[in-house]
């Protein structure tokens, strides 16, 4: 290559010298002299023109980012109910955003470049997919947290990173900005995993297994070429989790030994064993509303386990869910805090499992049915009212959080048509019918609910008492 041509898509640019110029010297004398009075200076752009990728090259690579980010977001909902510590769960339900938020912006990019929506959403790779199963079987939180972040997530960070730096930083400067909107998600990201990891280490958990399962993972990436899939392959590592035991999503929900929990009802006062304030109280309600945010962390898990049930059926349906998701963290974490505010020790405080145990095994269609249709909308029922109470009361804390939380839920109620939609094709009234059935069996199996008539179902207000969020 001479000196007068620069590397672009594997090939060269042949500078403008190489072909006949018709520059005319008065021409370009007085151009010059235009530029001398000009008065400002402004920055000059260093960028050069030119990179190693070309339109093709480019949809090829992005398309397998935005494979990886899908089946990452994906995979955290499948691991939603497994997680037993708090705050990785919490955590997890904010991951699992950023990914989908990832795979969204590079969705984008790539239909810019020409590539029909259908065809990125029916985008497969079986060798990936055959890594996401194998990530997916770890034997605990924190092997999870070690293929998710430390072998996945590092490894997709730092192709981002070449990728910005290989591309043409002119032609395809969108696809440099998409990449480093990406990163600012992936530094706290990654940090928090690190971090997380370190605690499990101190905590007892043996690092040797860890790094083992950290090694493995990675021969297995890097046998399918890396994420970019042009990378040196390498021999697939033997033996693999899933030749034995292929990966099946738990449906039991789990929490770590600082909770105590019940499942034997929906209702505080009983799952307490008695009362702490009068019903009907202010007090009783303001209560109950606090530990409702905290425990959805439940919710985390039914929206995370709904995304992975319905996985490659609709993007948007999946971004939805996934969004639902990081808000519901969000309520969790503001339950967990304002408990804190309130006087009370978050752990001091039993934990509801009841509409989480109902939900884990039950089809996507009818728990996102319990869950929008009665939980959410029963709550938009009442919250205005609360505000108002707690505005009168000048209760600041409870107006603040709440004002925040019936956002979000009226969102949630909107979006929520789409996924049922998508979820299912039966009609609202059978969907709804169905539904009460399925949660009063549960709650007759595990004691939540008593009636004499076997046949009983429970009415829409009983479930929005009962397991409603």
């Amino acid at each position: 290559m001479s000196d007068s041509n620069i590397p672009c898509n594997g090939g060269e640019i042949r500078r403008s010298e190489e072909f006949p110029i018709v520059s005319r010297p008065e021409e370009r004398t007085a151009a010059q002299e235009r530029v001398q009075r000009f008065p400002y200076r402004f920055p000059r752009d260093p960028r050069p023109l030119g990179g190693k990728f070309g339109v093709e090259e480019n949809a090829r690579r992005l398309m397998r980012f935005f494979y990886f980010e899908r089946r990452l977001m994906q995979s955290v909902g499948a691991w939603t109910l497994a997680i037993p510590e708090f705050e990785v769960k919490v955590e997890s339900g904010r991951h699992l955003f950023y990914h989908a938020d990832a795979a969204k912006l590079l969705r984008e990019r790539l239909n810019e470049q020409e590539q029909r929506l259908s065809v990125i959403d029916g985008f497969r790779d079986a060798e990936i997919d055959r890594f996401i199963d194998e990530m997916l079987s770890a034997a605990d939180t924190p092997e999870f947290l070690v293929g998710l972040h430390q072998v996945a997530g590092k490894a997709l960070e730092t192709a981002y990173r070449h990728h910005i730096d290989d591309t043409d930083p002119v032609t395809d400067a969108p696809t440099i900005r998409t990449l480093r909107r990406i990163l600012l998600d992936y530094e706290p990201m990654l940090g928090w995993a690190d971090a997380a990891i370190g605690a499990f280490i101190d905590g007892g958990i043996d690092e040797t297994r860890l790094r083992q399962w950290q090694w493995h993972l990675r021969r297995l990436l890097a046998s399918i070429g890396g994420v970019t899939g042009s990378d040196e392959r390498i021999e697939e590592p033997s033996p693999l989790r899933i030749t034995d035991k292929p990966f099946e999503r738990n449906t039991v929900p789990m929490r770590d030994e600082r909770f105590m929990t019940f499942k034997n009802t929906g209702e505080y006062d009983v799952g307490d064993d008695a009362p702490r304030f009068q019903e009907g109280t202010y007090e009783h309600t303001r209560l109950r509303f606090i530990r409702t945010q905290r425990d959805e962390v439940d919710a985390i898990e039914a929206f995370g386990t709904f995304l992975w049930d319905i996985r490659f059926r609709d993007f948007k349906a999946e971004y939805d869910l996934a969004r639902i998701t990081w808000d519901e963290a969000r309520h969790t974490e503001i339950g967990h805090k304002s408990m804190q505010i309130a006087g009370y020790d978050p752990y001091e405080l039993p934990n509801r499992l009841t509409s989480s145990t109902c939900r884990g095994p039950m089809e996507p269609a009818y728990g996102m049915a319990e869950i929008n249709l009665f939980g959410e909308v029963g709550v938009m029922k009442t919250i205005g009212g609360f505000i108002d109470e707690a505005r009168a009361r000048k209760d600041d804390l409870l107006v603040h959080i709440a004002d925040f939380i019936r956002s979000d839920e009226r969102t949630h109620v909107k979006k929520g048509q789409h996924i049922i939609g998508v979820m299912t094709d039966l009609g609202m009234q059978d969907l709804e019918l169905k539904t009460r059935e399925l949660f009063t069996e549960c709650l007759v199996n595990l004691g939540a609910w008593r009636r004499d008539m076997d046949l009983f179902t429970m009415t829409r207000e009983d479930i929005e008492k009962f397991i409603g969020e």
